[in-house]
């Protein structure tokens, strides 16, 4: 096995879509590489919740690298207005994207990574360390050494906890059979388990959205289903949405149809509920703030996830200390100054550390902001590769046409795959459809982000060398 780094491959833990963009984009440049994927095949997440469909149409779903090789093997692009099911965006896109001549050989399933360190070096060995290979050890207890690693590896294997305190609440490790992961397949294959309970939902974004659609739909349908929705916040404004229509009029719609079902009695919401403790009695569940009980069935955990930094403990990894991605890169996602489309471009500067050659993209980036979107890790995944081909322009010229947040008052259909024309809106009223012709976006900011908020420098930093470069209730809600 060698160890000189000129001939080995950039290791990407994950074939999710932002993994599998970044194996787009070392294909097309040339670089050696190897996928490494826990699952049995791309996107093993994303297929557990194959059943939600997205917010965000195709247009906003296909990274631009991945689109011309795929075109050019012959593949046919879906309608780019549509939005897709998580288990279309698999099989329409990903699964082509896995297959190409041009990764297939390269990607690696049932390979869960376990730690990723250097070769004979632990943290605190700094002499020859940029140098050094990086070892990355499977389960199988195979070692595979790698010249430079992009980690995809995402959140959604390690939710939040439902203790308000980030730490589980009390008894809520005993009930744990009794929790459900937030996008259960409340109308099909998981219906069964809510058809005729109570369940509550805990969390504030749009999986817990989401969520409380399904069981609404489903209390529609079977007598004795009720829904409680319970959020820390003092008022749910926050999920349905601001005053201005949304740029991406799916996620408009979802705050709009939840208030209407609050409003209507549908869903209880509780406000100002941060759970303490959690009691199982008869198979029935109690959850306490330590002043008010719930008392249900079921519980749905929509609070959120979470990046596991255990696999790079022997790294030199420099995280904010509140959202656990890079410190330059907090400022630019921190929820409580962005949304999914307030934040500004960012690249490989932003997600760098101080280990040479090692970057997380993706939705683990983020650490536990929910700002991300797909767009946002496509554009992480060219800006990275680029700086390992060691062209520096490209990777420093970042770009971001993200849609604006806010609501879109419709009240579109669970089974709808697009939204036009004439809709109805939240107090029972027609009016225009969400997608009659939007604003125009600004353009893309270029550069690089400052500290001062919504800042860009006009004008790129010195460059560096390659071997020394300068990287919510969490609910994933801008994921879609």
């Amino acid at each position: 096995m060698t160890t000189n780094l000129d001939e080995l491959s950039v290791a990407v833990i994950g074939a999710g879509p932002v993994g599998l963009a970044a194996a787009a984009h070392l294909a097309e440049r040339g670089i050696p590489f190897i996928v490494l994927e826990a699952g049995a095949g791309p996107a093993a997440s994303i297929r557990e919740w194959g059943h939600v469909r997205l917010f965000s149409p195709w247009r906003f779903n296909i990274d631009a690298t991945a689109r011309r090789l795929l075109t050019e093997a012959g593949w046919v692009e879906p309608d780019p207005e549509v939005l897709p099911t998580g288990g279309e965006l698999v099989a329409d896109y990903l699964q082509p994207l896995a297959d190409l001549p041009l990764v297939k050989p390269h990607v690696r399933y049932a390979a869960r990574v376990e730690a990723v360190t250097r070769l004979g070096l632990d943290r605190v060995r700094t002499a020859g360390r940029e140098h050094t290979p990086f070892l990355v050890r499977l389960a199988s207890g195979e070692d595979v050494l790698a010249r430079a690693v992009i980690d995809a590896s995402g959140t959604w294997t390690v939710p939040n906890v439902l203790g308000a305190s980030g730490i589980p609440a009390r008894g809520e490790r005993l009930a744990a059979g009794i929790v459900e992961q937030a996008l259960a397949d409340v109308l099909g294959a998981d219906r069964a388990r809510f058809a005729g309970k109570r369940t509550v939902v805990v969390g504030a974004g749009h999986s817990a959205a989401n969520a409380l659609l399904s069981l609404a739909a489903l209390a529609g349908e079977v007598p004795g289903t009720s829904i409680v929705w319970a959020v820390r916040a003092a008022s749910p404004a926050r999920t349905y949405g601001g005053g201005a229509a949304d740029a991406l009029p799916a996620r408009g719609a979802i705050g709009s149809r939840l208030r209407a079902h609050v409003q209507a009695g549908t869903v209880e919401l509780v406000t100002g509920f941060s759970v303490r403790s959690i009691t199982v009695d008869g198979g029935r569940v109690v959850l306490s703030d330590g002043l008010r009980d719930i008392t249900a069935d079921r519980i749905v955990a929509a609070t959120g996830f979470r990046p596991d930094h255990t696999l790079t403990s022997e790294l030199r990894l420099d995280l904010d200390p509140v959202l656990g991605s890079t410190r330059a890169l907090a400022p630019l996602i921190d929820p409580n100054e962005h949304s999914c489309g307030t934040v500004p471009p960012h690249g490989v500067d932003e997600l760098a550390h101080p280990e040479p050659n090692f970057y997380a993209i993706g939705v683990k980036s983020y650490g536990r902001a929910p700002t991300f979107l797909l767009a946002t890790g496509y554009e992480q995944a060219r800006s990275v590769v680029a700086a390992l081909a060691g062209d520096w322009d490209a990777a420093r010229d970042v770009q971001l046409d993200l849609p604006e947040t806010g609501v879109c008052s419709s009240n579109v259909p669970t089974d709808r795959d697009t939204i036009t024309g004439t809709v109805i809106t939240a107090d029972g009223s027609q009016g225009a459809g969400c997608c009659a012709p939007a604003p125009q976006p600004t353009a893309a900011g270029r550069g690089l982000a400052t500290r001062i908020a919504g800042g860009l420098l006009s004008t790129p930093r010195p460059l560096v060398a390659v071997a020394q470069p300068v990287s919510d209730e969490r609910t994933g809600g801008c994921a879609g």
